[in-house]
């Protein structure tokens, strides 16, 4: 910090504030820093020791919520690659609030990390670049915002299409979408495969059976209740994500309807009905992304590698469309 400071004729501490990007530093002194943080390929000493130094190190792994199945798995499968060779894990929820990403990530950044693979929750990842060259960082699930890097991403619309598309073949034509944040780029994505599968069928879209915000028992049971209430009420659901399904499957015990649950989950082929699934396969995700991360490190930082990758999905079929 001290080399950046005295090439940028500052203080360590506006170096300090720049890099944090306080937003009381003058421009033309931002740029000034900037500049000869790029040419001495500045990083602070946090993150200096690196895995080709030998010395063994942290992956950081950042998710919505660890709890999740679906990200305790990815979690897992990072973890489980990393002790392969020899490196730890430190493992952290972003929760939902984009606000709360970046001082995470920083926190986690601020350590010794080998790299980082996030599922993202925010809305704007650029701030990241400046990180990027020193550590390599994978995004699962979610594309990022604002920044080019190496993504896992599962096909969201075709896993969302071929559920809907499994529904309508036992003869539904009232088809309800639940899920919770469809402002995300997986939900956005899914949605449109669902629509995508009821205009190939020839049946009409109707925008008020897609319901958002279910996360809980709560909130599953208020979104039901809201459904069977309408004049023309859905004969099935589609639920976008294993924790919607997981709600679902307690409120629905008693009062069943067929639906198919985006993500496998817990018990979902114990239950009765057992819960017919698009399978993600996380452990899959997670592996490949922490992969990645020990490419990134190789020399030439693994030449040839796509930047994006889309993983498909399958249909597991189990019970709970044939009620």
């Amino acid at each position: 910090m001290r080399d950046v400071a005295q090439r940028a004729g500052v203080s360590t501490k506006t170096v300090s504030r720049v890099f944090n990007d306080d937003p009381h530093v003058l421009p033309d002194t931002r740029a000034l820093v900037e500049a000869a943080m790029r040419e001495l390929n500045y990083v602070p000493n946090a993150l200096a020791t690196t895995f080709r130094a030998g010395r063994a190190s942290v992956i950081g792994v950042a998710v919505p919520d660890v709890v999740d199945p679906f990200f305790a798995a990815i979690a897992r499968a990072v973890e489980d690659t990393a002790r392969r060779r020899g490196l730890s894990t430190l493992v952290t929820s972003l929760g939902e609030d984009p606000d709360d990403e970046r001082p995470a990530l920083e926190s986690l950044l601020g350590r010794q990390l080998t790299g980082l693979v996030i599922a993202p929750v925010g809305t704007d990842h650029s701030w990241l670049e400046r990180w990027r060259g020193h550590t390599p960082i994978v995004f699962v699930d979610r594309a990022p915002v604002g920044l080019s890097t190496d993504t896992f991403t599962e096909n969201d619309e075709a896993g969302a299409h071929l559920a809907t598309t499994h529904l309508l073949s036992h003869g539904h034509r009232r088809i309800a979408y639940v899920g919770d944040m469809v402002h995300l780029s997986t939900e956005t994505n899914r949605v449109e495969g669902w629509r995508r599968a009821l205009r190939e069928a020839g049946v009409a879209v109707d925008e008020g059976l897609v319901v958002s915000h279910v996360s809980d028992r709560g909130s599953a049971a208020s979104a039901l209740d809201g459904l069977r209430a309408l004049t023309d009420p859905p004969t099935a659901l589609f639920s976008a994500n294993a924790r919607s399904s997981m709600a679902l499957a307690h409120v629905l015990r008693g009062r069943p309807m067929p639906f198919v649950g985006f993500g496998d989950f817990p018990m979902a082929d114990t239950l009765t009905p057992s819960v017919t699934v698009i399978d993600q396969d996380p452990r899959r995700i997670g592996a490949l992304a922490a992969e990645r991360i020990f490419a990134r490190l190789q020399p030439g930082g693994g030449p040839g590698l796509e930047d994006v990758t889309v993983i498909d999905v399958s249909l597991i079929e189990r019970e709970s469309c044939g009620l």
